[in-house]
């Protein structure tokens, strides 16, 4: 349904009129240059372009007093010096004859968003404005915020459309307080945040801010804290926070609508943050949350001062939620020990209050093996980097880390055609997108035969014919012509076509493939245990570790368990591994349903940059082919249900693997090692 860009020109109009070295970094420009880069990469163009519109004060007031109100209209009309003494009186603030109608037009677009969402008129979109909100309260300005833009989108969002659950998602570095006191007490919002607190020692400098505020009375476990208690906070960090803590509360949760505080100063180079987070992190972080309230996401800009990090992350988000597949993320896939106690830290505070908190930390913990698992090769990725601690980057640092993102973006152009299928006896009964390539070609016959030699499975006519569309559609995947694509091939020769397919993709252009089999499909028996491949089995016969590219784990027969697999196990392994293929094959007997098998699809396309390949039997039917097409294309996947929770022997299942995996697969850890 495409995505929305909300913006209006006069929300440059404020800016400061008197010196004030705190407040002089929220300038026009944040705007103009985000806009500029939008512009120059083709993004703005591929948008649904909105004006924004002022908010009403009727609308203002679903959050701030009509004093309040009054007093911010009352500015207009006052001169420099009287502005200056009445921004004194608020914490980080200036005013400016235009800031009520500049705030107006932010709120406003926040709304116009909502709107265009929840009508359908689009899939998702980014609201471009300033001044920012998320530390506005009902009577006072604080943190450059007037308007408290996303607390009045929820708000609006519960009247006016009726939602009954919507997640509030704030990235910004500055702890959101203004949202957090609005809906502390309101069990239909789920606020999360995480933020620079420094054991309390950054601004806003609040005890509320740390872990243990979960939220009051009915609203308990509905506020989220996730403090950064040291800078330096980078991509693994980050992404550890999402599967950690962030996706597991918000599947429980099943909100209808995602709300994006989207602050940037919690990106590489913003002198606010100091954190090391790559602009290309937050599509990761954009694409993760999209699986989430059917893809409907909202995001409203609030910090980020760096005017190049903030507006290569502004374009970052804006291909992610237009479904572009992201950049490979930068950098050792190893969170920091300081994260990594903040994650315990929140994941002990809401435990209480989380069924998906509870499953988890009620099975017991056993202790990391001081060897790796029988036949691992080594507890780093062959030829990867040494894990190393984060450390703060300096500006020229923060420039060369920006200048190797431009770089990537001409090394990985965007394909021209996102999901290519080969899927025969499925064709007729499957309604494609115009978007959808449907392909009928072959690899040569030469070259099929070749493949096919080893294989007394594809000597039959059918399998063989589908062998050729498995390695054209593999080939144009690794080629660059599609990002992704979805083929089927005969039960009988699924194994032999997926370790066909393994052994082209190493051959031509995957470095390291991901191999997530679902199903009775047994790992080849000549796949070397070099590093290059991850083998991933679900629904083996029991949970092992053979090496630490060789899994095997039982399928969950609850959507606890199966959540829990997912954002516990298969991504951590996905973003520790960092592949640049991922095959998916659903397999005889592969037991996953169409919502399941469609959010494995659109979770792995995340990590893999896009590259996925799914094979299906032709026995499938057309609906578990038609949810896999959507979720590659980039489109939220169907809702898995209600959430029921995870039997303790899967539990125990996956706490045994991630306790032999965790020395090797550092993203599986959620507590710092202890004795280090």
């Amino acid at each position: 349904m495409g995505t929305a860009l909300v913006y209006h020109e006069d929300m440059t109009a404020a800016r400061l009129l008197w010196d004030d070295p705190e407040c002089e970094i929220e300038c026009p420009e944040r705007l103009t240059i985000a806009l500029e880069r939008l512009r120059q990469r083709g993004l703005e163009q591929r948008c649904l372009r909105l004006a924004a519109r002022e908010a009403s004060e009727e609308e203002l007031g679903l959050v701030h007093s009509p004093e309040y109100v009054a007093l911010l209209r009352g500015t207009q009309a006052l001169g420099t010096g009287e502005l200056q003494a009445l921004s004194g009186q608020y914490d980080a603030i200036y005013f400016h004859p235009s800031t009520f109608h500049c705030a107006r037009l932010a709120a406003g677009a926040a709304l116009q968003l909502v709107d265009a969402v929840l009508t359908g008129a689009v899939q998702n979109g980014l609201a471009l404005v300033r001044p920012p909100g998320h530390h506005s309260q009902r009577a006072a300005a604080n943190g450059f915020c007037v308007f408290n833009n996303v607390a009045i989108a929820a708000k609006h969002a519960k009247q006016k459309h009726g939602l009954h659950r919507i997640l509030i998602v704030d990235w910004d570095i500055h702890h959101g307080q203004g949202i957090q006191y609005i809906f502390e007490d309101d069990p239909s919002v789920l606020y999360f945040s995480w933020h620079r607190y420094e054991h309390g020692r950054f601004w806003p400098y609040l005890q509320e801010s740390d872990t243990d505020a979960v939220g009051q009375g009915q609203g308990c476990g509905f506020t989220v804290n996730l403090p950064w208690n040291q800078v330096g906070m980078g991509n693994a960090d980050y992404v550890a926070a999402f599967l950690h803590v962030l996706l597991p509360l918000a599947f429980e949760f099943d909100p209808e609508l995602v709300l994006v505080a989207a602050g940037f100063d919690s990106a590489v180079g913003d002198p606010e943050g100091q954190m090391q987070a790559t602009p290309e992190c937050f599509a990761h972080l954009t694409q993760l949350l999209q699986v989430l309230a059917c893809g409907r996401v909202c995001a409203v800009l609030e910090g980020g001062y760096h005017l190049e990090s903030l507006s290569q992350s502004v374009c970052m988000m804006v291909q992610a939620l237009l479904g572009d597949p992201p950049l490979p993320l930068s950098g050792p896939m190893e969170p920091h020990r300081s994260a990594l106690e903040s994650i315990q830290s929140v994941r002990a505070a809401q435990a209480p209050h989380w069924m998906s908190l509870q499953q988890q930390d009620a099975a017991p913990v056993l202790s990391p093996s001081t060897r790796s698992p029988e036949g691992s090769i080594s507890p780093l990725l062959p030829g990867g980097p040494e894990f190393k601690a984060p450390v703060v980057q300096t500006e020229a640092q923060a420039v060369v880390a920006l200048s190797s993102l431009l770089d990537q973006l001409r090394l990985y152009p965007t394909p021209p055609l996102r999901t290519a299928v080969a899927l025969t006896e499925l064709d007729a009964a499957l309604v494609l997108p115009p978007d959808v390539l449907h392909w009928e070609r072959s690899a040569p016959q030469k070259e099929m035969q070749a493949w096919a030699r080893p294989h007394e499975a594809l000597a039959q006519d059918k399998s063989f014919n589908a062998l050729g569309k498995v390695l054209y559609l593999l080939d144009s995947i690794l080629d660059g012509q599609v990002s992704s694509g979805i083929t089927a091939t005969p039960a009988p020769a699924a194994a032999a076509t997926l370790d066909v397919a393994i052994q082209r993709g190493l051959s031509h252009r995957a470095q390291r493939l991901l191999c997530v089999a679902v199903g009775q499909l047994d790992r080849p028996l000549d796949l070397a245990d070099d590093g290059r491949t991850l083998w991933l089995n679900i629904r083996g016969k029991e949970a092992a570790a053979l090496s630490m590219f060789h899994v095997s784990t039982p399928l969950p027969g609850t959507t606890g368990g199966f959540l829990s697999y997912i954002l516990a196990l298969v991504l951590p392994l996905a973003y520790g591994f960092q592949p640049n293929l991922v095959l998916v094959a659903l397999g005889p007997a592969h037991g996953l349903q169409a919502p399941q098998a469609a959010l494995l699809a659109a979770l792995l396309r995340v990590p893999a940059g896009g590259r996925v390949l799914v094979l299906v039997e032709e026995e499938s039917t057309p609906q578990l082919a038609g949810v896999l097409v959507q979720a590659l294309r980039g489109e939220g996947p169907p809702s898995l249900g209600p959430f029921s929770r995870a039997s303790p022997e899967d539990m125990q299942a996956l706490e045994h693997l991630r306790g032999q995996l965790g020395t090797q697969w550092k993203m599986l850890q959620v507590a710092a090692p202890q004795g280090l």
